[in-house]
């Protein structure tokens, strides 16, 4: 085992993709500059030369397009995107070209791109650089969501995206960058698709989305005991693995679901919504989602605190489902 960031993960993974597969390369602001502005392609640039490391002016209207035209003539781009808030000038190319391509060619045109998009609250960044947009793109059809919580999840997910044959957006959260887990040597994949009991218990399940399950292990640990929480890191929120949720749902009979993104319309309301219509017979209470306030992130640090779940938040709300 050797201890990585989750960076350093991500690093790895892009790295490990190039070296197998000449296709794969990768486009955005900065990315040939000392690895961008995350340094998450450090390196790259040396190992793959500038053919395969292309910096781009700031548009990411043009990069995202370009990249997609690439991912139809069969390359396999990975786009990065330095803040998630920037996919709105995006769109177009994302949801109305990328997400169709495949189902309006009759399957003729695969567009296997990989968008990573750094996403996220927690640092004081104010309303255009903190949203946590997973959502609409869980909306869009055409689009896997991928939202890794572990340095080794974040390697092997985006490997697993990297190698898919269509569209991925990979959503990581700068508050885990610098997170340094022991991770094990060599080469692993981890499925899309596919969820993961992070803790066994018998009187709830907790369902996290991305950052979510640093606060909820430190929520359970402050329990001490007192409520014994089934803890399931959901890590692809499109496709849903609703096999292994209702699993737990069945075993625990209550469902919170908690994730940094508004609770309005959020991915939390969808993980409610199938539950409910497939395991409503096995629930004891209501299920409830726990998330960011519906506004635009505030600058200041206390209102931003105020406007996130936090370890005492989810805590709380822990006890009054058990209440």
């Amino acid at each position: 085992m050797r201890r990585l960031t989750h960076l350093e993960a991500i690093t790895e993974a892009m790295k490990e993709e190039m070296a197998r597969d000449e296709s794969v390369f990768v486009i955005g602001e900065d990315v040939h500059l000392f690895g961008g502005v995350w340094k998450a392609t450090r390196g790259l640039l040396e190992a793959f030369g500038s053919k395969r490391v292309r910096g781009t002016p700031i548009s990411e209207s043009a990069f995202t397009g370009l990249a997609v035209g690439a991912a139809m003539t069969g390359l396999r781009p990975v786009v990065e995107f330095m803040y998630f808030d920037f996919v709105h000038v995006a769109m177009d190319q994302l949801a109305n070209q990328m997400a169709k391509v495949f189902l309006m060619s009759g399957g003729a045109v695969t567009v296997p791109i990989t968008i990573r998009a750094q996403a996220g609250a927690g640092t004081r960044e104010a309303a255009q650089h903190s949203e946590t947009l997973e959502a609409w793109f869980v909306h869009t059809p055409g689009i896997k969501v991928v939202m890794p919580a572990t340095a080794y999840d974040a390697k092997g997910l985006l490997k697993s995206a990297i190698r898919d044959d269509q569209p991925v957006v990979f959503v990581e959260n700068r508050m885990l960058y610098y997170r340094k887990e022991e991770v094990p040597e060599g080469e692993w994949l981890v499925p899309l698709g596919k969820a993961r009991v992070v803790r066994e218990g018998r009187d709830l399940t907790v369902v996290t989305v991305g950052y979510a399950l640093t606060k909820v292990l430190g929520a359970v640990t402050s329990l001490d005991g007192a409520v014994d929480v089934e803890i399931v890191d959901a890590r692809t929120i499109q496709p849903l693995d609703l096999e292994t949720l209702l699993a737990s749902l069945r075993k625990t009979g209550r469902l919170l679901v908690v994730h940094e993104a508004p609770v309005r319309a959020g991915v939390g309301a969808e993980i409610v919504r199938r539950l409910t219509e497939e395991g409503f017979d096995h629930l004891k209470k209501a299920p409830r989602v726990l998330g960011a306030a519906n506004v635009p992130m505030p600058f200041s640090p206390g209102l931003e605190d105020r406007c996130l779940p936090q370890e005492k938040t989810i805590a709380e709300a822990i006890r009054k489902m058990m209440a």
